[in-house]
């Protein structure tokens, strides 16, 4: 009897679990959160999340997504309340300003007379690309769809790592086709492009991208790479062909020019050359035509490289060797499924529960592999590598993902850390610059953005035992960084970024300190400890805070709205929101602002002052990254119920199930990294300090599913007992049933595995915490 009621038992538990803990997370992801580059509401040029909805699977090559637009900041390619679509491209970016890149690739199925411009929504020209209908348009993990209305063909689109397929259903037709531009790039055009029929079903080929064709920062992002190409039809290459547009020399192909009325006029007017079986130019692209009967449907696959034809050949060959599009599409959910499972959560509603998976499975879109199946890639030095023990990637945000992303990784995906170091000291090596990157994008060095955010990720890993990268290159390119960008002798940057400038640098500066103590290197470590408190020179005790200084060291003057007044010293930012970001020394901080009670007073204002909305302001701008650890400052400052309040309320007000769901740009994962782990009820303050700040959890329970290879643990759960919308502050705390009086927890205890248990309740317990 006592054996029947123990199973009758366990079979409850387990069924209650299954209710609670989602076996198949992917369920919960919603690929058109942030699918928005509309300026109007976000009200600031910056947008609202910039992601794409198409298909991709975890930090894979391929992102095959639909393109609603060519040119102006519209980094993803697509816009929600976009009326038609242009194609669907192979390469896209995520949640990116600076105009964007990649979108590669584009292709799209026609039927009727052949089109060899895109048109433009509003334009008198037509094009081919096609209304659609916004009822038929689903995404989800690794899958989308759409019914293009133009010529009622429906679009289905999905993904493998390195690789993709698409499954076109067409209407009766004698014309019916699948064409492909060539020299499509969201940020302008690819300069030179080259395509060869292979057989009756096959083409090859390749586009270069060089920044005379626009593309990243509209070409000053020096983005130089080649996408190649190896693709399939179901139905045989019968009436096929390439056209051409005649581009003179002098002609601009940035992204204004290349959506242009008179450029889409000569694209218009591109020569017809069929049955071309090899042709290169300037802007190339290239059809086939069949018959089809209704409702057939045809095919498409793809094999994408930056390495060589033969690559993207692999590549396809490998991963879609038949034409079955439904286990191409299952093999995405499973591995979307498996790369979400690292964080079980219990709890929360529906929506939260969409925001939280659809937030992680934003965060594992870059830093994305740029290596072909055989391990393959190309170098800074425009050779082809091989990767021996890591996994070459690329699309380093740096600026942003220092703070959240790269962190979130060291827990839940420590080898893609390892591998973003490798790709990033290797690249210094092969560009023969020995200097490490601030901002990666296919090996270029785009010098986006400020500080030298490599060295806190660098810090950060090493810190947490993450260390399979050659430590000895990676410490002398950090160093060489630090002497090319830093605030040098003067102590600080001068002028017009003077605080975000010294601020970013001096943190650096830290972080190198605390690398070099932990190699051994007591001059390094007593040399960059000084400079780290460099952020003492622009600190104005006459005004109580941060202000901009000019070369010969006097103030710039003081605008009228002081330290609100955005860009004033400050990037993206007003020194209010800037002059936060001294993480390495909060201590030292608080002393020079007046103390901990005149902070704490200033901090409350900063954050009562915040819209509702969280949209941009001049206040706690979470739209913008500068902000992000400010939340838990409150931790440091003696007064932690503060930061549970505080972080719940961004949780709440700033994220949300729909298309305008993220209040400012994703940022390559930093938005929704945010979220994971605020969510999660740990966050740290500063990269290179194995501290994560002890919040109010948004769930019941999150189990974190730790990796073996860097961790005796194999898993570390968060639960908060009694926790509601109203019960958000932390009353107790016990570590593994032991009590525990401290607002943090280290990465050690967690890489431990075990439980941290959290009693909540809806009043803060001033007494908690307060341990150092």
């Amino acid at each position: 009897m006592k054996k029947q009621l123990t199973a009758i038992c366990i079979t409850i538990i387990a069924a209650t679990a299954a209710q609670c803990q989602p076996a198949n997370p992917a369920q919960f992801v919603n690929p058109f959160i942030g699918a928005s580059t509309n300026v109007g509401e976000a009200g600031i040029y910056h947008g609202l999340g910039k992601t794409f909805p198409g298909a991709a699977t975890p930090f894979g090559l391929v992102q095959l997504s639909p393109n609603t637009i060519t040119g102006g900041d519209n980094g993803s390619g697509y816009s929600y309340e976009h009326t038609s679509i242009e194609g669907f491209a192979f390469t896209q970016m995520s949640g990116i300003g600076w105009y964007g890149d990649l979108g590669n690739f584009l292709v799209m199925p026609t039927v009727g007379p052949l089109k060899t411009n895109s048109g433009k929504e509003g334009d008198a020209l037509p094009g081919y690309r096609s209304g659609y209908n916004k009822q038929s348009e689903k995404a989800t993990a690794g899958y989308y769809s759409v019914q293009l209305t133009d010529n009622n063909i429906q679009a289905e689109l999905t993904a493998a790592p390195h690789s993709g397929i698409m499954r076109f259903t067409f209407p009766a037709s004698s014309q019916s086709r699948i064409q492909i531009d060539l020299a499509r790039r969201v940020g302008g055009t690819s300069t030179l492009q080259y395509v060869k029929v292979v057989d009756d079903y096959t083409i090859a080929g390749w586009m270069q991208c060089t920044p005379d064709g626009g593309g990243w920062g509209d070409g000053e992002g020096n983005a130089n790479y080649t996408v190649y190409f190896y693709a399939s039809f179901s139905k045989p290459l019968k009436n096929f062909g390439v056209w051409s547009a005649d581009i003179p020399d002098t002609a601009n192909r940035h992204r204004e020019a290349v959506s242009a009325s008179y450029y889409q006029q000569r694209i218009a007017e591109a020569i017809v050359l069929k049955g071309v079986k090899e042709k290169e130019g300037k802007h190339l692209g290239f059809f086939t035509e069949f018959a089809t009967s209704d409702k057939e449907q045809v095919l498409m696959k793809a094999g994408i490289s930056f390495t060589n034809i033969a690559g993207a050949k692999a590549n396809v060959n490998t991963e879609i060797k038949d034409w079955n599009f439904d286990k191409v599409h299952a093999n995405a959910i499973g591995s979307w499924n498996k790369a979400l499972g690292k964080i079980n959560i219990i709890g929360g509603t529906d929506e939260e529960k969409k925001v939280f998976y659809t937030a992680l499975y934003h965060t594992m879109i870059d830093p994305r592999s740029m290596q072909d199946v055989n391990g393959n890639y190309a170098g800074a030095d425009h050779l082809v590598h091989h990767a021996q023990q890591f996994t070459k990637r690329t699309i380093f945000s740096g600026w942003d993902v220092f703070r959240s992303q790269m962190p979130l990784q060291n827990i839940i995906n420590p080898e893609v850390v390892n591998d973003m170091i490798n790709s990033l000291v290797t690249m210094a090596d092969e560009s023969g610059r020995h200097y490490l990157e601030r901002w990666e994008l296919l090996n270029a060095y785009t010098n986006c953005m400020i500080g030298n955010p490599a060295i806190p990720v660098i810090a950060d890993a090493y810190a947490k035992g993450i260390r399979n990268f050659n430590i000895a290159k990676a410490y002398t390119y950090a160093v060489n960084t630090t002497g090319k960008f830093g605030n040098g002798e003067r102590g600080y940057v001068a002028e017009s970024n003077s605080i975000s400038g010294t601020l970013e640098y001096a943190f650096s500066e830290s972080c190198l300190a605390g690398l070099s103590k932990a190699l051994g290197k007591k001059n390094d470590e007593i040399k960059y400890t000084l400079a780290a408190q460099s952020y003492r020179n622009i600190f104005d005790t006459a005004t109580g805070w941060f202000r901009p200084k000019m070369k010969d060291g006097s103030w710039e003057p003081l605008p009228p709205a002081g330290r609100l007044q955005q860009d004033y010293g400050s990037v993206e930012s007003n020194p209010y929101q800037q002059g936060w970001f001294v993480p390495h020394d909060i201590k030292g901080m608080v002393q020079l602002m007046g103390g901990t009670k005149k902070v704490i007073a200033d901090l409350t204002s900063f954050f009562e002052h915040t819209p509702e909305s969280m949209t941009w302001n001049d206040y706690y701008n979470h739209a913008n990254e500068p902000v992000h650890h400010v939340p838990f400052l409150f931790n440091r400052l003696q007064a932690p119920w503060l930061t549970q309040k505080w972080s719940r309320a961004i949780c709440r007000r700033a994220y949300h199930d729909g298309v305008a769901g993220l209040v400012g740009n994703e940022d390559v994962g930093q938005m929704s990294a945010w979220y994971i782990l605020a969510s999660s009820g740990i966050y740290p303050v500063a990269s290179g300090n194995s501290r994560y700040e002890i919040t109010s959890p948004v769930f019941n329970t999150i189990t974190f599913k730790l990796d073996a290879r860097y961790t005796s643990g194999k898993t570390f759960t968060i639960k908060a007992i009694n926790n509601s919308t109203k019960n958000i502050y932390i009353q107790s705390a016990t570590l593994n049933g032991k009590p525990w009086p401290y607002c943090f927890i280290t990465h050690a205890a967690i890489a431990k595995g075990g439980i941290l248990q959290l009693q909540m309740g809806d009043r803060p317990n001033e007494h908690w915490g307060k341990n150092e």
